[in-house]
C-alpha cells in the first residue's frame, strides 16, 4: 500500500549544482542531503525540509518540463513570496484555485515550482 511520496525528482542540466544549492538552500530555506556516494558520483544533488524531498538529477540532454511541477505546501505564503522575491526569484500569483493561496515560481534550470496555502486536504 501506499503511504507517502518518499520524494520528487527533478532534472537538471550537467554543471548546475553550484547554482541549484544556491537557490534550494539559499532561496528556498532547504539543506542539502548527502547522496549515497555511489549516486553522487553521477552529479545532481538532494534537498529536504521538514518531510519535503526534492531530487536534482544530471540529465544531458536536459530541458525543463513546461506543464510538470511539484506542488509545494508552505505556511506565511506572503512572507514566503516575499522572501523569494527579495532573494531574486520571480512569483507568479495565481487565484485558479479554490480555497487555497498559490504562486510559481522557477528554479535557475527553469523547473516550474508550485507553493500553495490553503485549507487541508479532506477539511470542508
Amino acid at each position: 500500500m501506499l503511504t507517502a511520496i518518499d520524494h520528487v525528482q527533478l532534472a537538471a542540466p550537467p554543471g548546475s549544482e553550484p547554482a541549484l544549492r544556491a537557490y534550494y538552500v539559499d532561496v528556498l530555506g532547504m539543506t542539502e542531503a548527502p547522496k549515497p556516494p555511489v549516486l553522487a558520483a553521477r552529479g545532481g544533488c538532494w534537498f529536504e525540509a521538514d518531510g519535503v524531498r526534492l531530487h536534482l538529477g544530471v540529465e544531458t540532454d536536459f530541458r525543463p518540463a513546461r506543464k510538470a511541477h511539484p506542488g509545494l505546501g508552505v505556511t506565511g505564503i506572503e512572507a514566503y513570496a516575499q522572501r523569494l522575491t527579495a532573494r531574486g526569484a520571480k512569483v507568479t500569483w495565481d487565484t485558479n484555485l479554490p480555497g487555497h493561496r498559490r504562486f510559481y515560481s522557477e528554479d535557475p534550470v527553469g523547473n516550474r515550482l508550485e507553493f500553495l496555502e490553503g485549507a487541508p486536504r479532506g477539511a470542508g
